[in-house]
């Protein structure tokens, strides 16, 4: 099954999405990501997106998913590299859920 690598940088989670999702690959990136910040006690996760053409709705609901557990492991998230026309295609749930997804350009 493809996976989606997640590394460890000091107390920090660096995922580089590269390859186009579907919904399977992104409940096992939730799942794989839950799982380490877990083990690891990182203090936040770092989300490259810049491969991505498009973040459709459920891609950005999934990516709200995810910062939503993250902060309830005490995980701030940060989403980067969203590409200026991926926001008018679907990204707009990505941003709705604001309080819980930064962008490079909040922090």
């Amino acid at each position: 099954m493809e996976r989606i690598p997640i590394l460890k940088l000091g107390e920090f989670l660096l995922v580089s999405i590269q390859v186009d999702m579907h919904d399977r690959l992104a409940l096992s990136l939730q799942d794989d990501l839950t799982e380490k910040i877990v083990a690891t006690g990182a203090k936040g996760v770092l989300i490259d997106i810049s491969a991505l053409d498009i973040v459709d709705s459920s891609i950005g609901r999934m990516l709200g998913s995810i910062a939503g557990m993250s902060r309830i492991l005490d995980a701030e998230t940060v989403v980067v590299g969203m590409q200026p026309g991926v926001q008018k295609h679907g990204g707009d749930a990505l941003l709705q859920e604001r309080p819980l997804v930064a962008s490079a350009q909040e922090v």
